[in-house]
């Protein structure tokens, strides 16, 4: 995988946070290790997808690796980087590595330092008094939509067969990556243990959709709902409400419904549900119907195309 962060995501410099939060969601579902597993280069891909969006999801990090001051991993980036710099330092950092391909993981590489740096010294990390965290590990975790959108708790299944509690926050969105702080790896030399870091892939839902803190919903109404006006119920992620559709109402018009939609963790306001109309027609239409209709249609003469005609200059 490239070392450019842009690359990575398949974007450029140019990208806005929306695209690049888009990019990162949709290569974490054809890249995770977990959703893969037949795939041999899934987790090498997932790492560098990972770090590369943990890199440009931050305004202040992307500034500074636009600037030249750190690399695509998030290290700083050093004025000098020959090999003569290196050469007479009694830990040879650079020799230690040389056995590492550019894509190695940064958490693998300070390890081997220290390992090495124990093995010299006849003794282990403790002995020396080294010690550093552990590495993080990640998990990926499939949850509802109303779960994303609520806030639940759940617990994922670990590789040894330990079960960890995940608290999902209200307001979670797709491919989102929580951090439970001290559970991932264990550290090194006595050294505080990693993390976990848990990739959240929100479920489709049969009714809601998201946009950004707004929920959109698609709702059937009649045809005298639509002629007449009426109050009919809507769903909501919390529950049932009433909704008044205005006499005269057409399909695709949307009416919003103020503070339904997702409330995030920390934040006092909520989005609303943006809900659009579709006129639906009954599946037998009786004979009263027709004839009315086609007595109507005779007196009331009236074209909806005729403005889109003209606009399309035919």
């Amino acid at each position: 995988m490239p070392d450019d962060p842009y690359e990575v995501l398949g974007l450029t410099k140019a990208a806005l946070a929306d695209d690049i939060k888009k990019a990162y969601r949709k290569l974490v579902r054809t890249s995770h290790p977990d959703l893969h597993p037949d795939d041999a280069g899934a987790e090498a891909r997932f790492k560098a997808i990972s770090a590369a969006y943990e890199i440009l999801k931050d305004p202040e990090t992307r500034a500074r690796y636009d600037a030249g001051e750190i690399d695509g991993l998030g290290a700083e980036r050093p004025q000098r980087q020959y090999y003569r710099d290196f050469a007479d330092a009694s830990d040879n950092a650079y020799q230690q590595t040389r056995g590492f391909g550019q894509n190695a993981d940064p958490a693998d590489i300070f390890a081997e330092i220290l390992r090495n740096r124990a093995r010299s010294s006849g003794g282990d990390f403790s002995d020396r008094g080294f010690s550093a965290h552990g590495p993080d590990v990640r998990y990926t975790l499939e949850v509802p939509f109303l779960d994303a959108a609520r806030g639940a708790e759940t617990r994922i299944t670990l590789p040894d067969g330990q079960s960890l509690a995940v608290k999902i926050p209200r307001g979670t969105e797709d491919g989102q990556t929580l951090r439970l702080r001290g559970k991932g790896a264990p550290g090194f030399g006595g050294g505080p243990a990693g993390d976990a870091l848990v990739t959240i892939l929100v479920r489709p839902h049969p009714v809601f959709r998201r946009d950004g803190d707004d929920i959109l919903l698609t709702l059937p109404i009649t045809i005298d709902e639509a002629v007449l006006g009426g109050k009919v119920t809507a769903p909501t992620i919390d529950g049932p409400v009433g909704l008044t559709i205005p006499p005269g109402t057409s399909s695709g018009q949307v009416l919003r419904l103020r503070a339904r939609g997702v409330a995030r963790a920390g934040r006092q306001t909520k989005g609303d549900q943006r809900v659009e109309l579709k006129i639906v027609a009954p599946p037998d239409v009786d004979v009263g119907l027709r004839e009315f209709l086609a007595e109507w249609r005779k007196t009331h003469a009236y074209d909806p195309r005729g403005d889109l005609m003209k606009g399309a200059g035919t």
